[in-house]
């Protein structure tokens, strides 16, 4: 049974004046810097867990935070308004806010490349499309928020993502329901990724961070050098190397990931289906100044951009008119809890 602060929902509208007293969604725009005139929404779930959303980016997620902790990492150059989104080579980085979820795609992630004539800026495109028929509800005991965003050009793709995010009211989870489509009349390579960026307070030496994966792989000689101490959360040092490790895993269903620190007394617990996001990267980059944990789902391995992607086969194909859905289950849960 669905409770808010130990009393059961319905009890709950008996002593409000207005549910939105405890969960809610908030409807803001932004008025000053690079991010001015874009809109976030802030959802409120009436369990302590706050969700902000960006509407005009993709309808990604950028803070998030359970009992007022803040759980993601914020880059130096913001959350920017999609008018400075820059395609071209890893001109990306300059409007990467990081946020809880920056979602990579639809038909590249990974470094810039060059397939089939085609150039291929870094991580993609859709993280700047800005939503349209953006709607919001409270009702049947659960908070939601819905958009769809196109990534389209003529001669070339005519993708589109559906994404619901939606937290039951009093609970401690939150899930995003995404839904891509291939509009066009041929068929079209589809790579996506979901880059959560995980920071401190709840990132910090002595956290613990499990992945139940079959084999990790490491990107490169620096990253190899840490496979040893892959799952090793330490404090930031100035000159900490960048290190991206490829986890693969056996068998098929749902895998959980967690991070769990236990002096805050709260974990991050992911889960995801291998059936449509087989593999996941970690991104560890200790350095003080960028400290941050990436746990990256993805439906391929494409670290090394397109072209590596294609050659290697590992590319995915929608057929015209073909969907795929991906759903990405969060949960903030307090180390208390014995549920």
């Amino acid at each position: 049974m669905t409770e808010v602060f130990g009393r059961p929902l319905a009890e709950v509208r008996r002593r409000v004046g207005s549910l939105a007293q405890v969960a809610r969604i908030d409807s803001l725009v932004e008025s000053e810097g690079e991010p001015r005139g874009s809109r976030r929404l802030r959802l409120v779930n009436g369990s302590g867990i706050e969700v902000e959303l960006h509407p005009d980016r993709g309808l990604d997620i950028g803070q998030v935070s359970v009992d007022g902790i803040p759980v993601a990492w914020l880059t130096g150059a913001g959350i920017a308004a999609p008018a400075f989104y820059n395609p071209s080579g890893a001109e990306w980085l300059r409007t990467f806010g990081g946020g809880f979820l920056t979602t990579c795609g639809l038909d590249t992630f990974g470094p810039p490349s060059h397939d089939e004539g085609k150039d291929f800026g870094q991580h993609g495109r859709i993280s700047a499309a800005p939503a349209r028929m953006i709607t919001t509800s409270t009702e049947n005991g659960v908070v939601v928020v819905e958009g769809i965003m196109q990534q389209s050009a003529l001669h070339g793709e005519n993708l589109t993502l559906r994404r619901r995010v939606s937290s039951a009211i009093g609970s401690d989870t939150f899930t995003v329901d995404d839904v891509v489509t291939n509009e066009g009349p041929g068929e079209q390579p589809h790579m996506i990724l979901y880059h959560v960026n995980l920071g401190w307070p709840l990132l910090e030496e002595g956290a613990v961070l499990s992945i139940p994966s079959q084999e990790i792989v490491p990107r490169d000689p620096v990253t190899a050098e840490g496979l040893a101490t892959s799952s090793t959360i330490t404090a930031p040092t100035p000159d900490a190397p960048e290190r991206v490790f490829l986890h693969t895993f056996d068998g098929s269903g749902h895998r959980d990931v967690t991070l769990e620190n236990h002096r805050l007394g709260i974990a991050l617990e992911m889960r995801f289906d291998l059936a449509t996001l087989p593999v996941m990267y970690q991104w560890s980059l200790f350095r003080e100044g960028s400290n941050v944990l990436g746990l990256e789902p993805a439906n391929c391995a494409g670290v090394h951009g397109r072209a590596q992607t294609r050659a290697d086969g590992n590319l995915p194909i929608l057929q015209p008119g073909e969907s795929v859905s991906y759903r990405i289950d969060f949960r903030l849960r307090r180390l208390s809890d014995t549920h």
